[in-house]
């Protein structure tokens, strides 16, 4: 009996060294991932992310207990309508994102708000886990308050697992250190019990965001615009010319006359195309009503 508990522990040692094992990634599996990854998101993958893709989707494999990318990118291709497609451009998508992120942003869009009249609608095309979409709209309810027509915050991802998180809207407390005293008491709560160090966002501001998931690669995007303000930030870096000239250029009927559209720090939206012009810092408006 002895003999036998040993043999079954050798045995699981060697089935948990068998599922650790790094399992090979080849160049022509490279490729194909960085070829689909790009026709279904437009995001491009230099030779550089090649660990960042293993160490992304091995957890996948792992999870499905497939033991081959091959075998991965098979499953996928069979099915173009798989659910695994989602997974799949969840695991690639970066999700780099914190409150008041660019902070110097946050001002420009008050004092705009401040002279436009009706609802103020603006769009954040990246929405991530929530972090940009609730500081636009803690932005907003300080400058316009939070009645009814006020203004509404539209917010999308092509990633369906950070939606999850943002529609939840329970953050670390660590997550809201750039937020003042005044913010955080009105539009959070704070997590007490097993939930504490956690908050959770007001229902009143969290109803001031609407979320969907959208790919900016599809032919139709379902959106309520035009907007007064579109964010799409740090977003175009991770696409080709070609990707960002096509949409940059179905931005511009979904501006109001005067609207504004903010940049990431490191992208030129006016070195890209010419329908927008540099208003400020990584600020950018309609080349057609420059003055």
């Amino acid at each position: 009996m002895k003999k036998s508990t040993l043999l079954d522990q050798s045995e699981a040692t060697t089935l948990l060294s068998q599922m650790v094992q790094r399992l090979p990634l080849s160049d022509t599996h490279f490729r194909r991932i960085s070829q689909l990854i790009y026709q279904r998101a437009g995001i491009v993958l230099a030779d550089h992310k090649r660990e960042m893709v293993y160490n992304r989707l091995v957890r996948r494999l792992r999870m499905l207990n497939i033991d081959d990318f091959g075998r991965y990118l098979a499953l996928l291709e069979q099915d173009q309508n798989s659910a695994e497609w989602q997974a799949f451009i969840n695991a690639l998508t970066t999700n780099l994102t914190s409150f008041f992120r660019e902070a110097h942003h946050f001002p420009i869009l008050a004092d705009h708000a401040r002279k436009r009249t009706g609802n103020y609608s603006v769009w954040s095309t990246a929405a991530s886990t929530g972090e940009e979409p609730y500081s636009i709209a803690m932005t907003l309810a300080e400058t316009l308050g939070t009645g009814p027509g006020k203004f509404q915050v539209h917010a999308s991802d092509i990633d369906t697992q950070v939606l999850e998180k943002a529609v939840a809207g329970v953050y670390r407390q660590e997550e809201l250190r750039t937020l003042s005293q005044s913010q955080l008491q009105r539009f959070f709560l704070r997590g007490t019990g097993p939930h504490e160090g956690m908050v959770r966002v007001r229902s009143d501001l969290a109803n001031m965001v609407n979320y969907t998931q959208l790919n900016l690669l599809a032919n139709d995007w379902a959106l309520p615009g035009p907007f007064d303000a579109i964010f799409c930030r740090n977003v175009m870096i991770y696409f080709d010319k070609e990707t960002q000239e096509q949409i940059l250029r179905r931005f511009v009927p979904l501006l109001k006359p005067g609207g504004l559209l903010f940049a990431g720090h490191s992208e030129n939206f006016s070195q890209i195309s010419k329908e927008f012009w540099l208003r400020g810092q990584t600020v950018y408006g309609l080349s057609k009503e420059r003055r």
